[in-house]
């Protein structure tokens, strides 16, 4: 069982962090990181006005590695080295997450939650923010006209990331993680994928195929995210207790705009989790004999058809080996979970019906699933206008599709028309572009940076950094435990204390 769950099942503290893709119409030589910082100092304006607060770089650990060792900075690319360079722009906002550049892109990252559904919301609050973000920069007297995407890749052999980050029990054998959800990864693309036009990191081959990320991963282990990309990646940074948690972080998904995708991405990787850990996998192997080649052959599969091979010398569709994760967890639910746990339950029959309606006909998830909706949006105007695949307006709609305007995006407009299923209500996701989870420890992070702001002088996941006028020295509040912290536990506190120096004092008196 998970330290950070009250019971097997979905519960599990998770985060999700996109980085976007950046253009300026117009202008191709325009300079991605200075459009990027334009858009997040842009926002933080709006956020605090004219005071900075940073980003508390200094207890973050970019290099250090699961399988029990610290790469050094010297043999380390550079786009490794997270923690230090202040120079860019970087905001904590007061729902909780995190808006600042990332390898020449802005970037979004949700605060932590506990459950599927609060990730699909709090990943849909980002999309409004950057999109509210863009509008600003582009606005500023001189500014550029920006436009921002949900994507993977620009199609000339670029790729940026979505990551998603799970708290799990460091007692889990490193191992273990990798033999289980190697397999799982490469298949879970049939519901997760956002789709593609175009085959290989360039994507000059005609075709579509399932992910965006899938053709850029080169490696099944490693500590890269930029540089040949691994199925499984080895950061070990918990941002907490490092002898009880690890934080695994997972590169391998695609940015996606139907908000049950995500919900299935999340939710999916999180009850295989809660497996895991409770020795539920311990007897199951279905290790594939080239994990990073199977990766691209599942992803360029419409038909879903295509078998890869397992090391026992199986051949398995990425199909099969799903709907052995569903039986497989399906059996786990019924005699590990609690029949009240109302999130577990949900994920395995939105789980169930995925995939029984992708083996009878893909197009019956064009509501649900991304890359299906996308496919289908893109076979409409073929056999419409007799567009080849390689007519620039197929091009257009690929790209079209994650445009984050409401009045532009394609995924959006279907939303609006009823044509998406959404989990999220307008009313929600407002809510949650100013404020945090309740019951995690994002609720002291954002409601200290909503009450105390002019008393902050950094954050980060693990602490909160005030600057007290009168008093000689920064004084760091540490956060570890992700699931204190929440609003049940200081709520009152807040409350009763309207400055930071009463909050700070009354901390210091209960230790």
């Amino acid at each position: 069982m998970s330290e950070s769950s009250s019971s097997p099942g979905v519960r599990r503290v998770v985060g999700v962090e996109t980085e976007y893709g950046i253009s300026a119409p117009g202008q191709p030589t325009a300079n991605p990181v200075l459009l990027s910082g334009q858009i997040v100092t842009a926002y933080a304006r709006q956020v605090y006005g004219d005071r900075r607060m940073r980003w508390d770089y200094d207890v973050e650990t970019p290099l250090r590695d699961a399988r029990g060792f610290d790469m050094t900075r010297a043999d380390a690319d550079p786009s490794q080295l997270t923690d230090d360079d202040p120079t860019l722009a970087n905001v904590v906002l007061t729902n909780g997450g995190r808006l600042y550049v990332d390898h020449a892109h802005p970037e979004y990252s949700t605060p932590e939650v506990t459950n599927p559904r609060d990730a699909v919301l709090w990943d849909r609050a980002g999309m409004v923010i950057m999109d509210r973000a863009a509008r600003l920069a582009s606005a500023t007297p001189g500014g550029t006209k920006i436009q921002l995407y949900k994507n993977n890749t620009d199609n000339k052999g670029a790729s940026y990331g979505t990551h998603e980050n799970y708290l799990m029990s460091r007692r889990t054998p490193f191992n273990s993680i990798v033999r289980a959800l190697t397999p799982f990864f490469v298949s879970r693309q049939i519901f997760t994928g956002a789709g593609r036009l175009g085959m290989g990191q360039d994507g000059r081959t005609l075709g579509f195929q399932l992910s965006q990320r899938a053709d850029f991963f080169e490696a099944e282990v490693g500590l890269e995210t930029t540089l040949k990309r691994p199925i499984i990646n080895t950061r070990d940074e918990p941002h907490a207790d490092p002898e009880r948690f690890r934080r695994l972080h997972v590169i391998v998904g695609d940015a996606t705009m139907c908000d049950v995708t995500t919900f299935l991405k999340v939710g999916t990787t999180s009850l295989v989790l809660a497996m895991l850990e409770d020795g539920w996998l311990d007897d199951v192997d279905l290790t594939l004999r080239d994990s990073v080649r199977a990766m691209h052959y599942v992803s360029h599969d419409i038909t879903l058809t295509t078998t890869v091979e397992l090391r026992d010398g199986r051949r398995l569709s990425a199909l099969d080996l799903q709907e052995a994760w569903l039986e497989l967890a399906t059996k786990y639910v019924e005699n590990r979970c609690d029949p009240r746990d109302v999130a577990t339950i949900e994920v395995v029959h939105r789980w169930t019906s995925v995939l029984s309606k992708l083996r009878t006909d893909p197009a019956l998830c064009k509501r649900e699933v991304d890359w299906v909706a996308k496919f289908e949006l893109m076979r409409a105007y073929q056999e419409r206008d007799g567009l080849p695949w390689d007519d620039p307006r197929l091009s257009l709609i690929d790209l079209q599709w994650a445009d984050i305007r409401p009045e532009r995006g394609l995924a959006l407009t279907l939303e609006r028309r009823g044509s998406l299923e959404r989990l999220t209500t307008p009313d929600e996701v407002g809510a949650a572009i100013t404020s945090p989870p309740e019951d995690t420890r994002a609720w002291f992070r954002g409601e200290c940076l909503r009450r105390y702001a002019e008393s902050v002088a950094a954050a980060s996941w693990d602490s909160v950094i005030f600057d007290i006028a009168g008093r000689p020295a920064l004084q760091r509040v540490p956060t570890l435990e992700p699931e204190r912290g929440t609003k049940a536990h200081v709520g009152h506190l807040l409350d009763t204390h309207e400055t930071a120096a009463d909050l700070l004092d009354a901390l210091e008196a209960s230790r």
